[in-house]
């Protein structure tokens, strides 16, 4: 049985409780697909106790528009989690999380401010800010993420390292559909059509053309694109659908 928290200081009072148990926290913003039950699964094999929490972070989006449509799936999330033997979910309001109203915030001045930073002012701010306050309040032994979102993966180690937190920074492999297309969430906005032409996105990526090329075969199939770029020791992209935005990357061997 998974037992659902509200509270903060529950919680607190909780954790307490675990003497030298080990927890893994897997942190989401909901609408839970196999990616983060793959999170989940790693953490229930290298930990006593798993915790999950979810909160669609209000901070990180740059678009109000685009915290509105994100797929709010609740009650679908806690049956899937609970499907896997998740101990606990931690469901915690923005008003308990940002009690300073979001005047206190982490920011970092390197890698946050290429790729997603150029695309996405103040999003890697609001991210480091709420994934801190997780990590503070859970109190985890390790907590786990993955590679699609490769350059969050990059600034959570340096948070931590920086930091000195006590956890232990997971990345876990990207998890893909039959098609390649890396699982997210906002791939629940593609229609068929646009969902067939996704399928091209993380095959160019995968095809050792240059990244210029690729950008430029991705703009003549329709896409609108962000970037494709080498870095990191990886090849990453971002592309438009429309209004759909999708992320990838994959190892620069």
């Amino acid at each position: 049985m998974m037992n659902i928290v509200t509270e903060i200081e529950t919680w607190r009072v909780i954790r307490g409780q675990f003497g030298q148990r080990t927890v893994g926290l897997v942190h989401t913003m909901g609408n839970l697909h196999a990616g983060h039950m793959s999170l989940c699964q790693r953490s229930k094999q290298e930990n006593d106790l798993t915790v999950a929490a979810i909160f669609i972070n209000p901070t990180q989006f740059n678009q109000a528009s685009d915290f509105e449509k994100y797929p709010r799936t609740l009650e679908q999330d806690r049956l899937l989690l609970e499907s896997h033997g998740v101990d606990y979910l931690l469901l915690f309001g923005a008003d308990k999380l940002y009690p300073d109203h979001f005047q206190v915030q982490i920011t970092e001045t390197e890698i946050s401010k290429v790729l997603e930073g150029e695309y996405r002012p103040g999003h890697f701010t609001g991210m480091l800010t709420i994934v801190l306050k997780f990590l503070n309040i859970v109190q985890p032994t390790r907590s786990y993420y993955g590679e699609k979102d490769f350059q969050q993966l990059l600034l959570i180690r340096k948070m931590a390292q920086a930091l000195f937190l006590p956890v232990e920074i997971i990345g876990c492999p990207t998890v893909r559909a039959d098609d390649e297309v890396a699982l997210s969430s906002r791939n629940n906005r593609l229609t068929p059509e646009q969902r067939e032409m996704a399928r091209h996105f993380p095959r160019l990526l995968q095809s050792g053309l240059e990244t210029s090329q690729i950008a430029e075969k991705l703009k003549a199939l329709g896409f609108k694109v962000d970037y494709i770029a080498d870095l990191w020791q990886r090849r990453l992209g971002a592309v438009w659908l429309d209004d759909v935005r999708l992320i990838d990357n994959i190892p620069n061997n």
